[in-house]
């Protein structure tokens, strides 16, 4: 949780718009394995590991935006 308190927003902002959705043509590839989890087609391995390192940016800001809204402030 220290890591991702320390990373800055603008970092992980760069890293969702980069490696999160690299490829961007034809579509973004973290769209299309979404599209594959949705259909029930997500078996082969590779695909998987594909889903969890296009996603882990978004999951990382995810964690950091609800981090910051829930933290207390005193």
């Amino acid at each position: 949780m220290k890591i991702v308190r320390a990373l800055p927003f603008s970092v992980l902002i760069i890293l969702c718009l980069t490696l999160g959705l690299a490829p961007f043509s034809p579509e973004p590839h973290i769209w299309e394995k979404i599209k594959l989890l949705a259909a029930g087609e997500l078996t082969v391995p590779i695909d998987i590991f594909d889903l969890c390192m296009h996603g882990l940016p978004f999951v990382l800001l995810f964690i950091k935006m609800m981090t910051k809204v829930t933290r207390k402030e005193n």
